[in-house]
């Protein structure tokens, strides 16, 4: 198989420049795609640092022969979002390539943690992807041509205590992949979710001495087939986690059907509601929220 290359393809990666954004980067730049480093240097509750790892991962790409810049905005706000963009048009010229990485973590139980630490936590990682994404859209639609990978987590699919907005957040980032995958097909514009495991500054507070290994760069290769021009898939999500690669999807069983159902009905019946028949999968793209509609009402005419 020839190497897969993204030579004249621009990419711009928020949270570029540490982590699981910074394993991207060198990968893609290593590959010969053009590279912004999005990374204001921040704290991972979000707080300034006075670091620059944006400047320094975009000035060790420039060295290694690639081709890189560096933009600090946030993307906690729609003018961040935008001088982001911006950025990748005014360096490069076009926005092929977007890996939403940025992140913060303001840890607490459902019931005491602060609304300030609620909204930081959502400004970052869900109007962050937003923010980003909106800029990006139009110009992969207008040259009919994108690759969106945005940041999800096993939060997201199972939950979490103790980090309710961060489970809130990528878990929201379905909806916004979805959409923008189905809006886009027709344009070969494909977004889909990696969800990865890796010991980064994430990590931090975590017991990790028992984990196998689990380096960003393990998580590397997927998110880059995922944002090459060969890829197909759209509108999924996948697992990367120290080299076990796999997908997820959303799941249903056929349940139950009747037009007479009382609360005493659904008490009687309530197991084979949860268990009832195949598991049932309606992929977003091309239109699955219409598929399990019409599944649904060929269902209730049977049972009419």
């Amino acid at each position: 198989m020839n190497d897969l290359r993204f030579d004249n393809r621009v990419a711009v990666i928020t949270g570029g420049g540490r982590g699981l954004g910074r394993a991207h980067a060198l990968l893609l730049a290593s590959r010969g795609c053009r590279i912004v480093v999005n990374d204001p240097g921040l704290s991972m509750a979000g707080d300034a640092t006075g670091e620059g790892p944006a400047e320094v991962l975009a000035a060790e790409i420039r060295a290694l022969g690639g081709e890189a810049v560096a933009n600090v905005d946030t993307v906690a706000t729609q003018e961040g979002g935008k001088a982001i963009i911006d950025a990748a048009l005014e360096a490069f010229g076009r926005i092929d390539i977007l890996i939403h990485s940025a992140g913060n973590v303001r840890r607490g139980s459902l019931s005491s943690l602060p609304y300030d630490d609620f909204t930081a936590v959502l400004d970052v990682h869900l109007k962050g992807a937003y923010h980003v994404v909106r800029e990006a859209f139009p110009h992969m639609m207008a040259q009919r041509y994108g690759r969106i990978v945005l940041t999800s987590s096993i939060n997201g699919l199972y939950g979490k205590a103790d980090n309710v907005t961060y489970s809130m957040c990528k878990a929201g980032f379905m909806g916004l992949s979805n959409t923008a995958a189905i809006e886009g097909q027709h344009a070969n514009v494909r977004s889909n979710l990696i969800v990865p495991a890796a010991v980064t500054r994430m990590s931090d507070g975590i017991d990790t001495s028992k984990f196998p290994p689990m380096e960003p760069e393990m998580v590397a290769p997927m998110v880059g087939y995922l944002c090459h021009e060969d890829c197909e898939v759209t509108g999924e999500m996948y697992i990367a986690m120290g080299g076990r690669l796999a997908r997820a999807w959303v799941a249903e069983n056929s349940g139950v059907c009747r037009t007479d159902w009382s609360l005493e009905g659904v008490a009687e019946q309530i197991g084979a509601i949860r268990e009832a028949g195949k598991p049932l999968a309606f992929p977003p793209v091309p239109d699955g929220q219409l598929d399990h509609l019409l599944h649904g009402f060929a269902m209730i005419r049977e049972n009419a």
